[in-house]
């Protein structure tokens, strides 16, 4: 196989020492399942693996499958196929994640079926503070660096909607996509 066909995002794992989950172990038990070619970026759960004719939604509920019955970890986990992690990026709005130095940059990825214009209703804004823009199969939210602790981005963590998302910075999101690029060449 080639590379990569696709992203699974797992949310929550290896923070502060809650829901630990060794990548080696996890890319282990991924290809015990079948999937071929299991990476991991970082330790916060970023797998890319080929899966191909399979649905996001088949890969997700595979991936917290194996997180639930290797690790006793029951969290959220959003897939998506490689090439809707590039669109993702090649349809950012315009200008997005270009100044780190005045602006924190994230995504927020959402499963199959949900409206990003209900999830965007889902973050809190702060005029001033925060701008967020709603994409196809994603929300993406920046917030002024300097200002970030007034940011009501946190906000969507209480709502019902976050159960159908995750968040990962735009740093992590660009690295996933040279991971894939590197991976066709």
């Amino acid at each position: 196989m080639a590379g990569a066909t696709h992203v699974a995002l797992i949310r929550g794992i290896n923070v502060g020492g809650r829901r630990p989950v060794p990548m080696a172990r996890l890319r282990e038990a991924l290809e015990e399942r079948g999937y071929a070619g299991v990476r991991t970026y970082i330790q916060s759960g970023n797998v890319l693996l080929g899966a191909p004719r399979r649905a996001p939604a088949t890969v997700a509920t595979a991936v917290e499958r194996a997180l639930a019955e290797e690790f006793d970890v029951d969290t959220v986990v959003v897939a998506l196929t490689a090439d809707a992690l590039r669109t993702a990026v090649h349809d950012a709005p315009e200008g997005f994640g270009e100044a780190p130095d005045t602006f924190h940059s994230d995504v927020a990825f959402l499963r199959p079926g949900v409206s990003s214009a209900d999830a965007l209703a889902a973050f809190g804004i702060r005029e001033g503070v925060d701008t967020a823009w709603a994409g196809e199969g994603a929300v993406y939210f920046q917030r002024l660096s300097a200002e970030r602790t007034k940011s009501r981005m946190s906000k969507v963590v209480g709502t019902p909607m976050y159960a159908d998302m995750t968040i990962r910075s735009w740093t992590t999101t660009l690295a996933l996509v040279a991971m894939l690029d590197d991976a066709t060449d």
